[in-house]
């Protein structure tokens, strides 16, 4: 009796199982994941172009992000369209201070026959790809060309003997404010150069701890010389321009070459007319360019609205006009220190030996001569140094 109730029991519940499994509902179809998109077609170096294939989920470019994380937890690939696309967001900074805070980034767009990109990346299209590497191989084939020069030709001596009678060709005021802007252009121009190549020649060699620590130093330096080369640079201009500015016996020493390759100098007025050039094209054009976008990029200048397009455009425009100088500015240097004997003692002491007066600016030593312009402008020298001419 006991072994039929156990059987039949048994045969209930093995009924009973199968019952409940066939009115069970069948299990969902498993949520097939979305076709990879055709390798070929996904080319984008940056995720606002990355679509997949359209008909592997339909909807999928007018998701929002809640729909998208049912099918995708973790996939926000909407926000980041929008953020691409320009989407301003909510941004508790104000905005006159700051206009572009709720944008993270500037749009994307597609520019004729190039890929989607935005004014940021282009920005650093250009810097890497133009400004850098052009701009140094200018100042390489600038630094080159002068030391074959001197190679070859020297420094130009003076051909007649000194007469020990001196000339004052530089006032203290001059001589000042050509040092204080000669100062602050080497620290602008030996911060420039690091910052802007230092990665290649600096970093491999001290690593990444060192050269931060140096560009962080130098972009500060950098900042504080600006101001001051801003103001020196004005005081310059004014202090020199009477003297720069052009003659007609410019154009025979221009026609000369200065008497650089003759070995003959060309006659001169107080300043030749490759000290003319530098003036009015490396310390007046650029040198305003120069000092105007520095201010832009420093932020001083008042009523500017300061969004990334302008800060991008202004790098540009102060790179290259920096780069510019430079290269006019190393053969100034070059010419006032080692290349000509007696000018660095001129913008050292601010006196000349008349014979170099005689040599290099004949016309303005005959203006002293005649009495148009006196031999001494500032305060008399010692008893023993007076000048005699």
């Amino acid at each position: 009796m006991k072994k039929a109730l156990s059987a039949a029991l048994l045969l209930a519940l093995l009924g009973g199982g199968a019952m409940a499994q066939s009115q069970a509902p069948a299990p969902a179809a498993p949520v097939s994941a979305p076709a990879p998109a055709d390798a070929g077609a996904i080319k984008s170096q940056n995720i606002f172009e990355v679509k997949p294939d359209a008909s592997a989920e339909p909807g999928y470019a007018t998701q929002t992000n809640a729909e998208r994380a049912r099918v995708q937890p973790g996939n926000n690939a909407p926000m980041w369209r929008q953020v691409g696309a320009g989407v301003t967001g909510y941004s508790s900074l104000p905005k006159s201070e700051a206009p572009e805070a709720g944008n993270l980034i500037q749009p994307f767009v597609q520019y004729p026959g190039s890929r989607l990109t935005n004014a940021g990346e282009a920005w650093r299209q250009v810097r890497n790809n133009w400004i850098i590497p052009y701009g140094g191989a200018l100042l390489l084939i600038v630094v080159g060309a002068i030391a074959l020069f001197y190679w070859r030709k020297g420094s130009l001596p003076l051909h007649g003997a000194e007469t020990g009678r001196q000339i004052e060709r530089f006032t203290p005021f001059e001589r000042s404010a050509h040092w204080a802007n000669a100062i602050a252009f080497s620290i602008l121009a030996i911060s420039g150069l690091v910052m802007a190549f230092g990665k290649f020649f600096l970093h491999p060699v001290f690593g990444s701890t060192l050269f931060g620590w140096l560009a962080y130093l130098l972009k500060n330096a950098h900042n504080f010389a600006g101001p001051v080369f801003a103001v020196s640079l004005l005081v310059v201009i004014g202090t020199f321009i009477k003297d720069n500015l052009p003659r007609k016996e410019d154009v025979t020493w221009l026609a000369h070459g200065g008497g650089l390759f003759s070995g003959r100098e060309v006659a001169s007025h107080r300043f030749n007319a490759g000290e003319k050039v530098v003036f009015w094209g490396g310390v007046f054009f650029l040198g305003l360019i120069v000092v105007g976008s520095g201010l832009v990029l420093d932020k001083l200048v008042p009523g500017l609205v300061y969004e990334r397009g302008t800060m991008q455009v202004t790098h540009m425009v102060h790179a290259v006009a920096t780069v510019l100088m430079m290269a006019m500015f190393i053969g100034h240097i070059y010419m006032g220190t080692i290349g000509m004997d007696g000018a660095y003692k001129a913008m050292k002491t601010g006196y000349v030996d008349e014979t170099w007066a005689k040599e290099h600016h004949e016309y303005w030593y005959d203006d002293v001569k005649s009495g148009q312009i006196p031999a001494q402008r500032s305060q008399p020298l010692p008893p023993s140094q007076t000048v005699q001419v």
